[in-house]
């Protein structure tokens, strides 16, 4: 009993020094994602131009990300971390150097390739955290994400009246005092350990899907899994829609209100408030209320009458009321849909599932701001929440009949 004890306190402490950990990371992210399209254009960039930037950052998690999760599960969560931390600060020093278009470019793969640590934290929330509530405490990651949200864009937006590429700079130190908070107070996982020096063996599920020699090729074997194939496939097409409105959402505002720079920033900060109100006071109480199904279903239902709302938003006031709503359902399916993904294989492959999860949701990002670009320059500011909505009123028919089983039942 003490042993376990004593485990149970260093794991709590290990998520509490975690929290902390995304919240400065997403913190320096939040100061400059919603400057980069006017960054872009600053550098004669256009609309599909604008998308493409965007869209290369995710290109570089598509490859980095699976490879980074699994890694995580070789040789622990914690040095991989502390790489994705260093790359990080490597790609918003660099960002803050360029002076082309190519430069920035150059500044977002290089931070995709090693920035994308959501998939290792994951493993970590879930290498620490018992099934039952596992949901409830990917929600807490969450809040720190949507606390990094509120503050980032808000101080973004007042950093670049003293230059575009101070946030950039603010972002690049604020990745450095992270990376040294993990190196110092971030721990293994317990679990991990334990299992790494032979009191425990990594449980693998049956039809093990991370054997092949690049992540990227056990996806096909994931899809085909009865369980984790609708979740991959549902992932996909409900983030291409909410990837679109996130990417976009600076364009659409500049052109439907005039918003400038600092005003989107403030606007990112308010949907991050309601990102925290969601993570933090919604989902323990969704989870214990309704089923998981229930919740990724009403979720992809939700999203798309909020994304064709967000199309005709013909006023700031109704625009803001809408967004509570993106949010809400935005929140309980990706926390939801990550949560059942971690339960649906074995402890040993939990790092490359989460990995395989990002790299669906990077091609999300590849493809949605571009395609969102496109969409914005050529029919106007309400065609990306139109063509979102549509998307997932398609997918309803299919989450509905292939969301059968829940956390309660395990199995892939």
């Amino acid at each position: 009993m003490t042993v376990r004890s004593r485990g149970g306190s260093r794991d709590r402490y290990a998520l509490a020094v975690l929290l902390v950990v995304v919240f400065i990371d997403l913190l320096g992210f939040g100061l400059i994602i919603p400057l980069l399209p006017y960054y872009a254009k600053a550098f004669g960039a256009g609309g599909t131009q604008v998308g493409l930037q965007l869209a290369s950052y995710a290109a570089a998690q598509l490859v980095g990300g699976p490879l980074l999760g699994r890694l995580s599960d070789r040789i622990g969560r914690r040095p991989v971390l502390l790489v994705c931390l260093a790359g990080s600060c490597a790609g918003f020093l660099l960002l803050g150097l360029a002076r082309s278009l190519a430069m920035l470019f150059v500044s977002r793969i290089l931070a995709g390739l090693t920035g994308g640590n959501l998939p290792v934290v994951q493993a970590y929330v879930a290498d620490v955290t018992p099934p039952r509530d596992r949901a409830k405490r990917m929600g807490l990651i969450g809040v720190a994400f949507g606390l990094g949200f509120i503050i980032g864009p808000a101080a973004g937006g007042l950093l670049s009246r003293f230059g575009a590429a101070v946030p950039a700079f603010a972002a690049a130190a604020l990745s450095a005092l992270d990376l040294l908070a993990a190196f110092i107070w971030l721990p293994e996982p317990g679990s991990f350990a334990r299992s790494r020096s032979g009191h425990g063996s990594p449980a693998l599920s049956r039809g093990s899907v991370t054997q092949s020699a690049h992540p990227l090729l056990d996806l096909k074997a994931a899809l085909l899994k009865p369980r984790v194939g609708p979740l991959l496939v549902s992932r996909f097409v409900f983030f291409l829609a909410f990837v679109i409105f996130q990417s976009i959402f600076p364009l659409y505002a500049l052109e439907r209100f005039g918003f400038e720079a600092h005003a989107t920033a403030y606007v990112f900060s308010y949907i991050g408030f309601l990102i925290v109100l969601v993570q933090g006071a919604a989902i323990g109480r969704l989870t214990a209320r309704f089923t998981e199904r229930q919740l990724l279903v009403g979720g992809v239902a939700l999203m798309a009458a909020a994304l064709a709302a967000w199309a005709w938003a013909p006023t700031v006031p109704a625009l803001l009321a809408v967004l509570p709503f993106i949010a809400l359902a935005g929140g309980t399916f990706g926390t939801v849909n990550s949560s059942v993904i971690s339960q649906s294989v074995g402890a040993g492959e939990v790092g490359g599932m989460m990995g395989l999860s990002a790299s669906v949701e990077a091609m999300t990002r590849i493809v949605g701001p571009a395609l969102g670009g496109a969409l914005i320059e050529r029919l106007g500011p309400a065609a990306p929440g139109l063509f979102g909505g549509a998307v997932l009123l398609g997918l309803l028919p299919y989450a509905w009949t292939r969301f059968r089983v829940t956390s309660r039942r395990r199995g892939a």
